[in-house]
């Protein structure tokens, strides 16, 4: 699945530019994307939570084998099209799989902290090694064998309908709400009332929707970013170091979560500073670096130190996806979960298409400042919702032992009744003693 999804990311951008398009277009375009995802994301999650997870995720590689084959025509409509169904397709992507597999773990009675082990596995390996692969292969097919910027799209397809196969030949089904009797706008409102009653679960929506409105705007900016005067980039393999980035994060995060300290939501406040820090550095180059003033060539100093904040932020990104993933498991009721998840997508979605469509009024640069504020307020966000969940675990803790000295004092009156008071003063003692 995610071989498909990562062999397209370098060449979208590219491939639209070889059919002469500009960047005005190119944001349109991006903007049908995630337009569509905003539109019909959440009406998929609901179905998805409703018609079964596994039908969603077959659903997924359907549609997104379709976006697929419209990169071979240069008809600007029906990319259009294509960019509709990559939308679904990407809603489908980030709460159908997770949604499955979290389903599928507590169905089965697992260990609650190998799902954090299996996320920061998924994260090291789908969007760590897959991704430098994919990256890669990606090069081999454009540069090496010279099969155009479309290859790329027609390999995604072919893993995509692999993909599809072992899903549909080995996977079992599930669903969210188990109740036959509510349809998709009543699952609608209680998913809206889950979010709006819970401010954790609000919290880790506004953080999400920050994070990745980010993320999705940076995937835009980084190829005009690295080659502002035409300059020649590998595509490929400059993607394929962004992902060793982040395969180098999410290893990371496979550490910091194997250990109950320091908590999830602690240390992604740090990952959030330093993701908004890595997006400063094309604003201090534009000032400390003098632009080259010959046209092409290989990419430039000032591109190069860039890149190596970009890489930065990569690495955050790896940190981001397992432990986000963690802390959905943790707040995110399991009966409209992928609902909830799409929920979160909305804002996102309209951040980035506000982005992408006044992506002509202002330079990169004030897009690049954008996108720093918004990861530092998403820190500002992940210190409330420590202050919160520290609050509800000590609460929680409270009453486990309000009932437990429930218990003592029944005990105690057993003991009492039966004459064994040296059993009965120890009861008393305990229970008096147990904060």
């Amino acid at each position: 699945m995610m071989a498909g999804d990562w062999l397209q990311g370098p060449y979208v951008y590219f491939l639209y530019s070889q059919y002469g398009f500009g960047k005005g277009e190119i944001g349109q375009l991006f903007i049908a994307g995630f337009g569509s995802s905003m539109l019909f994301g959440t009406i998929v999650g609901s179905l998805a939570d409703k018609q079964g997870r596994k039908r969603a995720c077959v659903t997924y590689c359907i549609t997104y084998i379709l976006s697929c084959i419209t990169k071979h025509s240069p008809q600007y409509k029906v990319l259009m099209l294509g960019r509709v169904l990559g939308g679904i397709a990407t809603s489908l992507l980030f709460s159908a799989f997770e949604s499955w597999l979290v389903a599928e773990h507590n169905k089965r009675g697992f260990d609650q902290q190998w799902l954090s082990l299996t996320f920061s596995k998924a994260i090291f390996l789908g969007n760590g090694l897959v991704a430098i692969v994919s990256g890669l292969f990606g090069n081999m097919l454009v540069d090496t064998i010279n099969l155009g910027p479309v290859a790329p799209f027609d390999a995604a397809a072919c893993f995509l309908a692999i993909g599809m196969a072992v899903i549909l030949s080995s996977w079992t089904e599930n669903y969210g709400d188990p109740s036959e009797s509510k349809d998709l706008l009543t699952q609608f409102k209680g998913a809206a009332v889950a979010i709006a009653s819970d401010e954790k679960i609000a919290l880790l929506g506004a953080i999400q929707s920050l994070f990745e409105g980010s993320m999705y705007t940076f995937v835009f900016l980084w190829t005009p970013a690295l080659s502002p005067n035409e300059e020649e980039i590998p595509h490929g393999f400059i993607f394929a170091t962004f992902m060793l980035a982040s395969m180098l994060g999410s290893s990371i995060a496979s550490r910091l979560m194997a250990h109950t300290s320091p908590k999830v939501e602690s240390y992604m406040q740090i990952v959030f500073v330093v993701s908004s820090a890595s997006l400063l550095l094309p604003i201090v180059t534009t000032f400390l670096v003098a632009p080259p003033k010959v046209r092409g060539g290989s990419i430039s100093f000032a591109g190069c130190i860039q890149l190596l904040g970009f890489c930065t932020f990569e690495a955050c990104v790896g940190i981001f996806w397992p432990s986000i993933m963690k802390m959905r498991s943790q707040y995110i009721p399991e009966e409209a979960r992928s609902t909830i998840m799409n929920f979160f997508r909305i804002p996102l979605n309209i951040f980035v298409c506000i982005v992408l469509y006044n992506v002509n009024a202002f330079p990169i640069t004030v897009m690049f400042g954008m996108c720093s504020i918004f990861l530092f307020v998403a820190s500002i966000l992940q210190r409330r919702l420590l202050v919160i969940a520290d609050k509800s675990s000590k609460y929680s803790v409270t009453l486990e032992l309000d009932e437990l000295q429930l218990i003592s004092v029944r005990l105690i009156y057993l003991c009492y009744r039966n004459g064994r008071k040296m059993t009965c003063n120890y009861l008393f003692f305990w229970s008096m003693n147990s904060q």
